[in-house]
């Protein structure tokens, strides 16, 4: 089995307990698996929480002369998401290309819809209700990863 999928899926469970047992929400089911991935790059992890914001920044604006509900605004913060994502890419992949010893290298966002996730979840729950949690879910599944030998070699 993949490292990747064994991630998502620890993240999955680890995400049901918080919900379940605490009703604390980790910012969507399968983000923790994926930051779990990138602990050992913190910028990246930075950068998806500062495109995030960045989306949930843009469908509140938004929200001011539109009515957003249900699974219009599920749909809209989804695509601001991934279009801020694709955007953070396109200048933070050049960069590291570029410059293989710049601070930049290897910081990425991480994939194309966590952010529109995070941010659909600071939207319903606040900022810091949903990324505290999200911290402590991740660090949980990479624990998990470490203590089972099932991280990922990079």
């Amino acid at each position: 089995m993949e490292w990747i999928a064994v991630s998502i899926g620890i993240g999955l469970l680890v995400s049901l307990l918080f919900t379940e047992a605490f009703g604390l929400n980790v910012g969507g089911m399968i983000v923790p698996g994926y930051l779990a991935l990138y602990v050992d790059r913190p910028l990246t992890i930075l950068l998806t929480l500062v495109a995030a914001l960045a989306t949930w920044g843009c469908v509140h604006a938004i929200n001011h002369w539109a009515i957003l509900f249900g699974r219009r605004r599920v749909v809209i913060t989804m695509v601001i998401g991934f279009a801020i994502a694709a955007t953070m890419r396109s200048i933070t992949v050049p960069i590291e290309s570029a410059v293989s010893d710049s601070p930049m290298s290897g910081m990425t966002v991480v994939g194309f819809v966590i952010p529109g996730l995070i941010a659909l979840w600071i939207g319903r729950s606040g900022l810091v209700q949903t990324v505290s949690p999200l911290i402590v879910a991740t660090s949980l599944v990479r624990l998990v990863l470490i203590l089972f030998s099932i991280e990922a070699l990079t």
